[in-house]
């Protein structure tokens, strides 16, 4: 991995109906989160995987490009991201 990554805060919603990349909101401190939904359930693991997985998909981008900071057994993520084509500063 190349470069200072881009730090992307996550609000994941696991065992959604469906996996969709919701938007931009700001949580209580009026910092902005990308809402995020998966259908995987919080278990093992597999919803945050599935969270890389639809980022990935969404931003064109490899998995390897995503690495989870904090929050592996909270809603509430931060992820990095490593790359030089994209922005992700939020609205």
């Amino acid at each position: 991995m190349e470069g200072d990554p881009v730090v992307l805060r996550v609000r994941l919603t696991p065992k959604a109906a469906r996996n969709a990349v919701q938007g931009w909101a700001q949580n209580a401190d009026g910092v902005p989160i990308l809402k995020v939904s998966v259908t995987a359930a919080p278990e093992g693991g597999k919803a945050n995987d599935a969270l890389i997985k639809l980022l990935s998909g969404h931003y064109n981008l490899p998995k390897s490009a995503f690495s989870l900071k904090s929050g592996a057994t909270d809603r509430n993520k931060v992820l990095l991201v490593y790359s030089t084509t994209i922005d992700l500063s939020g609205p």
